[in-house]
């Protein structure tokens, strides 16, 4: 299951030593033989993008995709549950899921990272892999066309992850928003999401900036 592997890898930020794999990634895409003929071509033109483009350029690009905002971030339980309790009770069942099928992960990652996941899914046969991924083939699949519909390079790999899914899950990818929609990922939406709250004391309430004596 080394397809899950590769794409793992892929989705984590472009380092030069990940570059230099770019052969050999193609290489298992190809031998394995679990992506279908569009998704290979999509990842194939991936694989080719990351050669062939300058290191801060494929840098840029990929912070661009996944850390200008919420709407793709790689961390799938913030797309069910926000930062609320609930995400941190559902990485812990994950984790434990993890360890009960031999994977304690070292990484300082959290454990609804996208990659950390397609990791522990390399580890499994294709039917369990397909069970686990299909619990979350719907956030894959809308990840995906966020990104298709951005121009980002990318949503190859998201879409190549959705369809190693079963047959039918994913369908909500085709009701993401319309483009321009809810898009936080424009410098005016990442500014009103780091804005600073007003800080209130007692009945006085302080504008963010302000000077105090």
């Amino acid at each position: 299951m080394l397809t899950f592997r590769v794409l793992s890898a892929l989705l984590s930020y472009p380092t030069p030593e990940l570059k230099a794999q770019v052969a050999e990634a193609e290489r298992i895409l190809r031998s394995e033989g679990l992506l279908g003929p569009q998704q290979l071509n999509g990842v194939c033109a991936f694989l080719s993008y990351l050669r062939d483009t300058p290191q801060f350029d494929a840098e840029s690009t990929y912070l661009d995709a996944f850390d200008r905002g919420r709407s793709t971030s790689l961390y799938l339980f913030e797309h069910i549950h926000g930062e609320s309790r609930e995400r941190g009770q559902a990485m812990v069942k994950l984790l434990l899921r993890y360890r009960a099928h031999g994977l304690d992960p070292s990484t300082r990652e959290l454990p609804d990272y996208l990659p950390l996941f397609l990791e522990f899914l390399s580890t499994r046969s294709p039917a369990e892999a397909a069970r686990h991924l299909a619990e979350v083939a719907d956030i894959v699949g809308v990840i995906g066309e966020r990104l298709r519909r951005r121009g980002a390079p990318h949503a190859a790999l998201l879409e190549a992850v959705a369809s190693l899914a079963p047959q039918g899950a994913g369908a909500a990818a085709s009701n993401v928003e319309p483009d321009g929609v809810d898009r936080d990922d424009t410098p005016a939406a990442l500014d009103a999401a780091w804005e600073e709250a007003p800080v209130v004391f007692n009945d006085a309430q302080v504008a963010p900036g302000a000077a105090t004596r």
